[in-house]
């Protein structure tokens, strides 16, 4: 049984994110985790190393990725492919629970090294 604890919350300048299964809390494949998401936020442009599968619970995100964007409204599932550059921007706030394997690293543009997802480790 794992319970969201005020530690496992990371929050940036785009959004929140709350670690639910990781490692670091009983699972040994998997990492999932909600990210919630204020109306105008935008990430930056990144590829993670592994797919994900975003389902959204609140609101609408837009995606763009692979040349098009795309908006996935609450009770539609998103599955973004390892390595395709994306970007997550919020018409609206959004909540999304997302799952991927645990090992997964995010690379954004002009950076040296890839980017540990705390919240999924």
């Amino acid at each position: 049984m794992i319970t969201p604890s005020p530690e496992h919350v990371t929050t940036t300048p785009n959004a929140t994110m709350t670690g639910l299964a990781a490692p670091s809390r009983g699972s040994s494949e998997l990492s999932t985790w909600r990210v919630d998401m204020p109306a105008g936020g935008t990430g930056p442009e990144h590829s993670v190393s592994r797919e994900q599968v975003w389902t959204l619970t609140a609101g609408s995100l837009e995606v763009t990725f692979e040349g098009r964007t795309e908006t996935v409204a609450v009770g539609r599932t998103l599955v973004l492919p390892a390595d395709a550059p994306r970007r997550i921007h919020a018409p609206e706030t959004f909540s999304a629970h997302v799952a991927m394997r645990a090992d997964g690293v995010v690379s954004v543009p002009g950076e040296d090294e890839p980017r540990v997802l705390p919240w999924a480790r």
